[in-house]
């Protein structure tokens, strides 16, 4: 089989899959991981014969794909803030929406020596690459996962940063420290929402890192906002992802937790998606 006819397979296999564009970008990804081609390989090798291992790991990987298992698991990477990403069935799979709060915190600090802490760090995909972008940040991160801390430290070995991390849970973290920075994309999908998602999300990614009880939907940030409180230095900021129906809810709790300069952000989508505060 020639590379011409792989893609030809993966695009009548995926038509069912995804929308043409999106099918695009999937046969990217599957070329660049079955036979270490980038795009400007796939354009100019389009004649070439594949291994013999090629026909067997295409059907593999259409199928799963039928099945609606992510591709980033598939393959066991995904991309964030320009770097691969190792991920895993124990991490959930860095959102574009969430590079977006990296950018905001690396834009609105640009002091050095920062002291940093990303709770539910999962992938370690927002710790890390706030150690990677900030000026010699000093960075923790807290999972109450081990088998997602171990993601987490692999992919920091393999992007060549230093980052502390810790086995918590974020509804009874570590006793206060001394931060300028916190961080957190905690679970905040209501039970109710899970059924409107798609399976590729809602049957193979974790569900302790997604979902909250429909009755306490800020249980994790009733645990975080005050931690970050007594942690943060004075002047010290916030940064929190968040579920689009409760930015009130949540601007509310950082006043009341003595937090500044609250604000509610939207997303490139324009869709509520963080908020942020200043302590005082």
């Amino acid at each position: 089989m020639v590379l011409k006819e792989a893609i030809e397979q993966l695009k009548n296999g995926l038509a069912s899959v995804a929308e043409p564009q999106e099918v695009q970008a999937m046969i990217r990804i599957i070329c660049e991981d079955v036979f270490n081609y980038d795009q400007v390989d796939v354009a100019l090798r389009q004649e070439s014969e594949l291994p013999d291992f090629a026909q067997e790991r295409i059907t593999e990987i259409i199928a799963r794909l039928k099945r609606h298992e992510p591709l980033q698991y598939i393959v066991g990477e995904a991309r964030f803030h320009g770097h691969k990403f190792k991920v895993t069935p124990a991490v959930l799979i860095p959102r574009p929406e969430t590079e977006q709060l990296v950018d905001l915190i690396v834009d609105e600090n640009p002091g050095s020596d920062l002291r940093v802490l990303d709770m539910g760090t999962g992938s370690g995909c927002i710790a890390i690459s706030l150690a990677r972008a900030l000026k010699f940040a000093q960075v923790d991160a807290l999972d109450v996962s081990t088998d997602a801390l171990a993601v987490a430290r692999e992919n920091a070995a393999t992007l060549k940063v230093k980052v502390r991390f810790f086995e918590s849970d974020m509804l009874s973290p570590q006793p206060p420290a001394s931060y300028h920075i916190i961080v957190s994309n905690p679970p905040y999908i209501c039970w109710s929402e899970r059924e409107a998602m798609e399976p590729n999300v809602k049957d193979y990614e974790p569900g302790q890192a997604l979902f909250v009880p429909d009755n306490d939907p800020l249980l994790f940030y009733k645990a975080i906002v005050p931690y970050a409180a007594k942690s943060l230095e004075r002047g010290g900021h916030l940064y929190l992802e968040i579920n689009r129906r409760f930015g009130n809810e949540v601007k509310r709790l950082l006043e009341d937790n003595g937090f500044d300069e609250v604000r509610i952000i939207d997303d490139t989508f324009g869709n509520t998606r963080f908020a942020t505060g200043v302590m005082r």
